[in-house]
């Protein structure tokens, strides 16, 4: 609680507050436009935390367990919520509609203007100050402000206080962002003790019933089925698109009608699960009665969220449930929530580094040298100092194609970089000396151009599939058989590039692979 609450009286805080209400509404909108410095959300967060009084060191730790201070150009998470202060628009939580209240600024500038959203974000932050009674004194004290963090939050008892832990770990370390268009944001370490108040009986407790090294925070039922329908035989992994404790939290949303069986932080990997491994999440459609879910805070868009203590604790969890279920540690039976069929999702995206990730796990990435040496179920990234067979079919390709990368050794050393930004240069590529998804996709699908449409088989199917496979970035069977699952494999690329979504491999997908689109 915060410094001498027991003496005040319900009065003075009702009062407080009212007076707040009354400047805030008197003090108007400032003007949020002023010459561009280089270090314009630094000086929104400098100008909001002066306007409302909120520590500003507070404020850009909680934008920052939020989103990373990436606004993600004005769109919504999985919880509607928009800008580097993941101001929420949902049943339940309306933060956006507080804090146009509180400012005077649109809703629509509230979620694209970064500016508008970080001055939204510490008016609903003094809010919840005013309403806990925290006076001028207090709120000088950045550890007085825990409630009113882990109210911010949206969420209640024990997801409150993991989302408020989470902002006073970064304020105790301190922050080195570099945020969307280069600029640094920091936050100085210091120490802190927390005045939890009510939030000190939430804290989480409950070990996780099926994963010893996970907490437990359960999902709401309405979230989930009572048991399953299909034995257990594979493990999908989603990212939240919203942060830890806010997936924890919409996971307890009875109206959220989603759920997974686990979460991982970002910062330190810590994992809380939410759904029994025996109870049906509803996380990836038609693969509900047969998978376990687990989510990754973060968005696909930012690499930034996967971090090494994500990879190793997620990798861990994968690796337990893979030998309690006898679940195969291969690509097959560990997918993305975008290979799971009947989903129309994108996650993990291509910043997931599926080939660490199978590495940690202990299982195949599809690394093991194929009998063609060029058909893999994934082609993971190859750049300098990478070894193994995708980097001899890299070389090999590249001789194909007329650019030495010297002996196809599996060694990706100064010759196979050279080699790799000479065909780069050659073919319009972003010339990196990185063999990533456009790299691999170009690679694969070079030669002859056939049309190629259901029912057709033989080499230049396999071709096809390849280069489809790496595009993509989910598996498609190399098989040689132009079947129901390739044909629908093409219609999802020429959707997603922009083509004549018509199933047929002509000159135009022909053209776009090759493109490395």
């Amino acid at each position: 609680m915060p410094r001498r609450a027991a003496d005040r009286t319900r009065a003075r805080a009702s009062a407080l507050a009212a007076l707040t209400a009354t400047v805030l509404a008197a003090t108007g909108t400032p003007a949020l436009a002023s010459p561009d410095d280089g270090r314009p959300m630094n000086r929104a967060f400098a100008r909001a935390a002066e306007r409302f009084d909120v520590p500003r060191d507070l404020l850009a730790a909680v934008g920052y367990g939020e989103t990373h201070l990436d606004g993600h150009a004005g769109r919504p998470s999985q919880a509607n919520g928009y800008g580097v202060m993941h101001l929420v628009s949902n049943p339940a939580n309306r933060t956006l509609e507080r804090a146009a209240a509180l400012t005077g600024e649109s809703a629509a500038a509230l979620r694209t203007d970064t500016a508008a959203n970080i001055l939204g974000g510490a008016a609903v932050l003094r809010g919840y100050a005013d309403k806990l009674g925290l006076d001028a004194r207090d709120r000088d004290d950045i550890d007085a402000w825990y409630p009113a963090v882990a109210r911010y939050s949206g969420a209640r008892g024990p997801a409150a206080a993991l989302y408020a832990d989470t902002v006073y770990t970064f304020l105790a370390d301190g922050l080195d962002a570099v945020v969307p268009g280069g600029e640094k944001v920091s936050v100085t370490g210091r120490p802190v003790t927390p005045q939890k108040g009510a939030f000190a009986s939430a804290a989480v407790r409950a070990q996780s019933p099926d994963y010893p090294s996970a907490l437990w925070v359960p999902a709401h039922t309405n979230n989930y089925a009572t048991g399953r329908s299909a034995k257990i035989d594979k493990v999908i992994v989603h990212v939240t698109q919203g942060s830890y404790a806010g997936s924890i939290n919409w996971f307890q949303n009875p109206a959220a009608e989603v759920s997974a069986h686990y979460v991982v932080r970002s910062s330190d990997g810590e994992i809380t699960q939410t759904v029994r491994d025996s109870d049906t999440a509803y996380h990836a459609r038609s693969a509900n009665a047969s998978a376990l879910g687990i989510e990754h805070e973060g968005f696909v868009d930012d690499p930034s969220w996967f971090t090494d203590a994500m990879y190793r604790s997620s990798a861990a969890l994968t690796r337990y449930l893979c030998d309690r279920y006898g679940i195969p540690k291969d690509r097959a039976h560990i997918i993305g929530h975008s290979e799971a069929p009947g989903n129309d999702h994108t996650d993990p995206g291509p910043n997931w580094d599926w080939a660490r990730y199978m590495e940690l796990v202990g299982g195949s990435n599809g690394g093991g040298t194929p009998a063609d040496g060029l058909s893999f179920t994934a082609y993971a990234p190859q750049r300098s100092g990478s070894t193994g067979p995708q980097v001899s079919a890299v070389q090999r390709l590249l001789g194909e194609q007329g650019h030495s990368a010297g002996a196809v050794d599996g060694s990706f050393g100064p010759a196979t970089q050279q080699a790799v930004t000479a065909y780069q240069s050659a073919r319009g590529l972003v010339a990196d000396g990185v063999v990533g998804a456009s790299t691999w996709t170009a690679l694969l699908s070079a030669g002859s151009a056939p049309t190629l449409e259901q029912g057709a088989s033989g080499d230049e199917v396999k071709r096809l599939q390849r280069a489809l496979t790496a595009a993509l970035g989910t598996t498609v069977a190399v098989d040689g058989s132009f079947g129901p699952a390739t044909a629908t494999a093409v219609r999802g690329y020429q959707t997603s590039r922009g083509l004549v979504a018509d199933g047929v491999v002509g000159p135009a997908t022909w053209a776009a692979l090759r493109a490395g689109r």
